[in-house]
């Protein structure tokens, strides 16, 4: 029987992707240490992590993730020379990183998909619920999604997914669920999934709600992901677990939804990433204010570049 009461305590992030869309840049530099503004994408995903409540995270590290391990770790020397030289807001930003949560790290060993990245954090998280977060979505600290999310799994139970509507024509990128509303008075945005297809061709999708790099899950996922066969290049999706847990409320409890329409930035491929830094950037205390000047002058000399080339 699924367990409804416990609190969600802790958090799993998987970071031990290869990163191969952003090689060469990723050859030796963690995909998660690439910076967006000031930061790694990867303090982003810890701070929201943070900012929900959760102090206890665990890292899905593989090879060459070391660097990810010492950006949360103290730098003594560091924090040493920023003392000594008297910059001292510089050095709360050092030492915010390694204060943000409580970093376990643990490895995944070969590269066998998400599934298989969320059943090693198996032991960590016991019997308890807890958070995964995928680092390539980054969600804007002024739209609390976790936090909603958790909320939902306190009132309902079972487990939850985060969605956000996608263009039809995009869901075949997406995996996508079907859904259904909560009963009537219930918050809109809120829905029971009843289903989950892994990237469905347009025409076959049950709706054009797709699955974001948020979850909450059960720890019932473990047992159905240990049972879960292997699929496309040989991964075990967590996709193919969620879908047994939908069509089995009974026995492993509700699945919900909460739909996001809050500001995402994605920085899973290349045009996205930069995409992300810029919208960043134009709202960025520190930046803006040099930056949307620029940014509007450099895309009116586009335009008029387009104009005398037509």
């Amino acid at each position: 029987m699924y367990n409804q009461t416990s609190a969600v305590r802790k958090a799993v992030v998987p970071v031990a992707g290869l990163g191969t869309r952003f090689l060469p840049a990723t050859k030796a530099t963690p995909k998660e240490m690439l910076p967006v503004i000031d930061k790694p994408a990867i303090q982003y995903v810890i701070e929201e992590v943070a900012a929900a409540g959760i102090r206890d995270v665990l890292l899905i590290t593989g090879r060459n993730k070391r660097a990810v391990e010492d950006h949360f770790d103290r730098s003594y020397e560091l924090e040493s020379a920023l003392a000594a030289q008297g910059k001292q807001s510089a050095l709360d930003l050092v030492r915010a990183s390694s204060e943000l949560a409580e970093i376990h790290y643990v490895r995944q060993g070969a590269p066998r998909g998400l599934g298989h990245a969320v059943l090693c954090a198996q032991r960590h998280v016991g019997d308890e619920p807890f958070a995964v977060l995928l680092g390539d979505d980054l969600i804007d600290q002024r739209d609390p999604l976790l936090e909603h999310m958790i909320k939902v799994r306190e009132e309902f139970g079972g487990s939850v997914l985060g969605l956000m509507q996608v263009d039809p024509a995009a869901i075949h990128l997406y995996g996508a669920v079907r859904a259904h509303p909560v009963e009537v008075g219930r918050v809109p945005d809120i829905v029971r999934v009843t289903d989950l297809v892994e990237k469905p061709s347009a025409g076959s999708a049950p709706s054009n709600l797709a699955v974001i790099g948020r979850y909450v899950l059960s720890p019932e996922i473990f047992d159905v992901l240990r049972r879960t066969e292997p699929g496309r290049n040989d991964e075990i999706q967590l996709t193919d677990a969620l879908r047994e847990i939908a069509t089995q409320p009974d026995r492993y409890g509700p699945l919900h939804g909460v739909i996001f329409d809050g500001r995402r930035y994605d920085t899973g491929n290349h045009a996205d990433y930069l995409r992300s830094i810029v919208q960043l950037a134009c709202e960025h205390d520190e930046v803006a204010a040099d930056f949307r000047p620029w940014l509007r002058d450099f895309v009116a000399g586009l335009d008029k570049s387009e104009k005398g080339a037509g």
